[in-house]
């Protein structure tokens, strides 16, 4: 009898989280292992079979519990109810947990199924969500009360928003909920994530920091000449920035400051931005909307001098390793996993906020020219982030897990 995994996912084969299950996935299906994935929003066709979680009414009403009562994962009740029977039903050997913010799913009835069905779980932390009585990231608050207690939120206005605040009574729920299961392995993306939740309430839970993987077949140098005539970039040195959404913790407003300090020899890019910050954007830099394609996201990075990511809180920096595998160098802030994704002969890493800083940057890159990064940003991607090779680790881990089990 094949080997059955089971992964739950707010995307499947779409965004960064949707991708990285995807891949899992397909890895386990390459071992001759049986594949689920259970998702609730966006998705692309997947190699894996795959079960929607709730719908858009249950998105929309659990959207509705988190803004009047700040009890983010406590909605859904029904939806995870019936996903709790597909799980039963298939009966997998291990069930791998991605993101459960995002509307679509209750994390008490999850867990208390999870104690009961005694199977090894891995969940695999892409950001701090899991140890804070609400926010994903809390770097920009400068706070720190989920190491001990959340309380007096400064950031219910933030994502997961809401208008009230009962961090506090999250924080408690969500220790007596996720230190139930005994047979929980927790993967962080980055050792940044890793050392955060060595200082949090899941600090005895056991540990093993796997970094996200991306396909360097698809990520890899491309013709840009289409792009270029496109945009009318010949004769400019092009600076990228890719997110979705784009918002202050992803940098936006960096960018604005970069346009109206740098020369017309200067080209900003933005994907991934929405139809009205398109509108309001200064005119020196060109906005382009999300795109589903690899292999034009590719093209960008592969047309860009440099890629500029002024995160100001990150788990990883998926983009900084999609750019330097498509050859270009990359300069990110200190903030978060995002240095991780780099080293010396493949970018820069600047103080968070330090604008001259960021200048200073990109005037370097430009004097060195791009092509004196290009084999090593290739080569880093290829040795450190290809996701064959970081998707086995989990294999590997689910191995180790279910023998033991």
């Amino acid at each position: 009898m094949s080997i059955k995994i089971f992964q739950i996912s707010s995307e499947v084969n779409s965004g960064s989280v949707g991708r990285i299950a995807e891949h899992i996935g397909e890895k386990a299906i390459e071992k001759g292992w049986e594949s689920y994935i259970a998702y609730a929003r966006d998705n692309n066709p997947s190699k894996s079979k795959v079960f929607r979680i709730g719908g858009k009414i249950d998105l929309i009403k659990h959207g509705l519990l988190t803004r009047l009562t700040d009890r983010h994962g406590f909605g859904s009740e029904s939806a995870t109810k019936k996903i709790i029977e597909n799980i039963k039903e298939i009966n997998p050997d291990l069930i791998q947990l991605h993101h459960l913010h995002g509307y679509f799913i209750n994390i008490e009835i999850l867990f208390k199924f999870l104690l009961e069905f005694n199977k090894p779980v891995v969940w695999t932390f892409h950001d701090c969500w899991s140890f804070t009585g609400h926010c994903a990231y809390y770097e920009i608050a400068g706070c720190n009360k989920w190491k001990e207690m959340c309380f007096e939120c400064p950031q219910t206005r933030e994502y997961p928003k809401s208008y009230i605040d009962q961090s506090e009574r999250n924080f408690k729920d969500k220790k007596r909920i996720f230190t139930s299961v005994e047979n929980l392995t927790i993967v962080p993306v980055s050792h940044w994530v890793g050392d955060q939740v060595k200082e949090s309430f899941l600090k005895n839970i056991n540990l093993q920091t796997i970094h996200n993987g991306i396909n360097v077949d698809q990520f890899a140098p491309q013709n840009t000449e289409q792009i270029k005539k496109k945009y009318n970039l010949s004769n400019k040195f092009v600076i990228l920035g890719v997110a979705s959404p784009w918002s202050e913790r992803k940098g936006l407003p960096y960018f604005i400051e970069l346009s109206n300090i740098l020369s017309d020899e200067f080209q900003i890019i933005l994907v991934g931005l929405s139809k009205e910050q398109i509108k309001s954007l200064p005119s020196k830099i060109i906005g382009i909307e999300r795109t589903e394609s690899v292999k034009e996201l590719a093209e960008f990075y592969s047309a860009a001098d440099v890629f500029v990511n002024p995160t100001l809180e990150e788990a990883l920096g998926l983009t900084n390793i999609e750019a330097q595998a498509c050859g270009t160098p990359v300069i990110t802030f200190n903030s978060g996993g995002s240095p991780e994704t780099i080293n010396d002969d493949t970018g820069i890493v600047v103080e968070q906020d330090h604008i001259t800083d960021l200048v200073d940057a990109i005037h370097t890159i430009k004097k060195n020219g791009k092509e004196s990064y290009t084999n090593n940003c290739r080569l880093r991607a290829v040795s450190v982030f290809n996701k064959g090779d970081r998707f086995q680790e989990y294999l590997n881990l689910y191995d180790d897990l279910i023998k033991s089990n």
